[in-house]
């Protein structure tokens, strides 16, 4: 069972040649992008009627982005054909069809347009040197171009773009005056926003976080060690590139492209312990995996590591779209470092899912007892009445041990494993539901921590005993978050962690903290209460 299938958009070189022509004619603004409007104009030229072609938009946008790429328009051009031979789109006659010898549908007077327009681009292509200055900046160029305020809606053609342009243009501003990047997280850049979906295995040494990922890809992949000893020494982030090879974490850090800027917070100590593992492999095209090293038990990590471990992890949590936590049966303890990184997921709860993997070292009626044992440490840590999802199997290429899970055993597997798989196979499809969780939920705060940096300002003395007052302030932390949340009557379980905020504020004057502006605060309600629903009207299927 492959997760995000490539056959997507396959098709011969010669259909390919009729709906690149096809696709050029439907987007009308050349950005590569078909998007609703366009597509309510072509794809009426099929005549089928408005809820197939509603089924159609939202099968081939099941990523839900709110535009068809060309790989999108050919597989909607294909479902199209299809239905028009009387077909009805479904689950298995999306998994059970060859879509490659599908024939391009019939599109009424489609040709007579092409024609039309091909001779008028001839009639005016004379003069049309100047009509390359219209074009709208790139949404990657808005990051650090002066005129990001002057960003026109008209170039915003998708979801992420809508996003990009509320956040430069209203939570950025904020986020900067409240030094919110000092304090919680980076400032965003174009490539936090275009990232592949992420996921992130983390479970304590030889739990098989490796084999887990080579089990996935059937193959492995550039600097993946395994053994039964801590082998995994560092970060490996697995992706998509063009050949095989390995990238040193510091050059990963600094390219534009790369979603992984912010790490360099985390200096060099961490830098060298993370690399980039690239490779040309159809499932990560969709998926970015990230190889954790094994968390250690005892204090020995306190030690050992030279960089902040549950900083980084907890850093990859808010970017990542689902988290792991692999267990082996002959390891259910939680040690202090595990303890403390699964506190580090804080906020990320809905993102967890458990493996308890090499389930066939062990009968039946051990695997029931390890199960319980597992539940019970998991409690412990997890502060949570809600039970977690945990996934039980033998994530690796051997064939299950029948002799000891019996043929009761191997079944409930393989059933795991399918529901594990169906999990993962969600996750691009949902990727753009959650980067808008994602964007709302740091807004949320970015605006938090504005009432508290500005009533921190607000209750400095202007004259003298400034020093007194900052340290008054900062020893009673607790009571001066409870006097902003019944102020502005904030939910008591959106605050930050006060240790951590403490430990932040010991390296500032709060003198030079800016006052709280209501009108930043304004426009960041404004963005969630009116432009994000909007944004999400606009983009939604058009046939709705």
């Amino acid at each position: 069972m492959e997760i995000g299938a490539g056959r997507i958009g396959s098709c011969s070189k010669e259909h390919q040649k009729i709906y690149q022509e096809w696709f050029n004619f439907a987007d009308s603004d050349d950005d590569g992008r078909i998007t609703g409007s366009d597509a309510i104009k072509f794809f009426g030229m099929s005549n089928l009627p408005r809820q197939d072609l509603k089924q159609v938009w939202a099968t081939a946008d099941s990523k839900r982005q709110g535009y068809l790429g060309f790989k999108e328009f050919v597989f909607a051009m294909q479902l199209v054909s299809l239905v028009q031979g009387g077909r009805e789109i479904s689950h298995d006659f999306l998994n059970g069809d060859d879509f490659e010898n599908v024939k391009p549908p019939v599109m009424e007077g489609l040709d007579t347009l092409i024609m039309k327009k091909k001779q008028s681009s001839k009639l005016t292509s004379p003069d049309s040197n100047g009509s390359s200055s219209m074009q709208t900046l790139p949404a990657a160029q808005w990051f650090s171009s002066k005129s990001s305020k002057k960003i026109s809606l008209s170039s915003v053609t998708s979801i992420i773009d809508g996003l990009k342009r509320l956040y430069i243009q209203k939570l950025k501003p904020l986020e900067v005056t409240y030094r919110f990047n000092d304090f919680v997280s980076p400032l965003l850049t174009n490539s936090d926003f275009d990232a592949k979906p992420m996921v992130m295995l983390l479970g304590q040494y030889s739990t098989g976080k490796t084999t887990f990922i080579k089990h996935l890809l059937k193959s492995s992949y550039p600097g993946a060690h395994i053994g039964p000893e801590p082998t995994t020494d560092r970060f490996v982030v697995v992706m998509s590139g063009t050949d095989e090879r390995s990238v040193p974490g510091n050059t990963i850090a600094v390219q534009a492209d790369m979603p992984f800027s912010g790490l360099t917070t985390f200096g060099t100590a961490f830098l060298s312990k993370f690399e980039c593992s690239q490779m040309p492999h159809p499932l990560l095209e969709h998926i970015t995996f990230v190889d954790t090293p094994g968390v250690l038990s005892g204090e020995k990590q306190r030690t050992q590591r030279a960089y902040d471990f549950t900083g980084v992890t907890s850093w990859f949590a808010a970017k990542c779209d689902l988290i792991l936590l692999l267990f082996d049966p002959h390891k259910l303890d939680v040690s202090d470092e595990f303890k403390r990184v699964i506190y580090s997921l804080r906020g990320h709860d809905d993102k967890i899912r458990v493996v308890l993997n090499k389930a066939d070292q062990v009968d039946t009626q051990q695997l029931m007892r390890v199960y319980g044992a597992l539940m019970w440490s998991l409690g412990k840590v997890l502060n949570t009445p809600e039970v977690v999802r945990v996934y039980i199997g033998s994530f690796n290429d051997k064939p299950v041990n029948e002799a000891a899970t019996g043929p009761i055993g191997k079944e409930l597997f393989e059933k795991e494993q399918e529901d594990l798989l169906a999990d993962l196979k969600d996750i691009p499809k949902k990727a753009c539901d959650r980067r808008i969780n994602e964007f709302v939920k740091r807004a949320r705060a970015a605006k938090m921590h504005a009432y508290i940096v500005g009533h921190l300002k607000k209750e400095m003395p202007s004259m003298m005993g400034k020093a007194k007052a900052q340290q008054r302030l900062i020893d009673n932390l607790a009571d001066e978050f409870g006097k902003v949340q019944r102020e502005h009557h904030l939910p008591p379980g959106d605050f930050p962690n006060v240790e951590h905020f403490r430990e932040v504020l010991n390296g500032y004057n709060f003198d030079k903290f800016e006052k709280l502006k209501p009108k930043m605060i304004q426009a960041v309600d404004d963005m969630l209460g009116y432009d994000i629903p909007q944004l999400l009207k606009t983009f939604r299927n058009p046939y709705d």
